[in-house]
């Protein structure tokens, strides 16, 4: 099994640019809850970081933009999605939205991976 994880904005140095710059000036109106769990302005949380490394399932992630290219298909963002041959929201962009800690996420995750092995 896979975890793939889809972030409400598009790779590229310009939108790198923008979102930075939105997350900074105006944070509560920011699009990607998901971006603003695990990662801080500059640099990735250090506690989803520590995660990552530890957890033995396959994470990959992806901007939506990337994600449309190659899956074909648009959902709503940001989004964890399982991959074991077939996609499946494992996390939807309501669940994502609603969380307002880093340990939340990180909860369900474990719930999730816990369900699909």
């Amino acid at each position: 099994m896979k975890l793939i994880f889809v972030y409400n904005a598009d790779s590229g140095l310009f939108s790198s640019i923008f979102d930075l710059g939105h997350k900074i000036i105006n944070p509560e109106t920011y699009q990607c809850n998901l971006c603003r769990l695990t990662y801080g302005n500059f640099t990735e949380n250090k506690k989803w970081k520590n995660f990552r490394k530890i957890s033995d399932v396959e994470m990959q992630f992806m901007h939506r933009n990337e994600f449309e290219k190659e899956f074909k298909i648009k959902i709503d963002y940001p989004a964890v999605l399982s991959f074991n041959g077939k996609l499946k929201i494992g996390i939807s962009s309501n669940e994502i939205n609603k969380y307002k800690y880093l340990e939340e996420l990180i909860a369900v995750i474990e719930k999730l991976i816990k369900k699909e092995i």
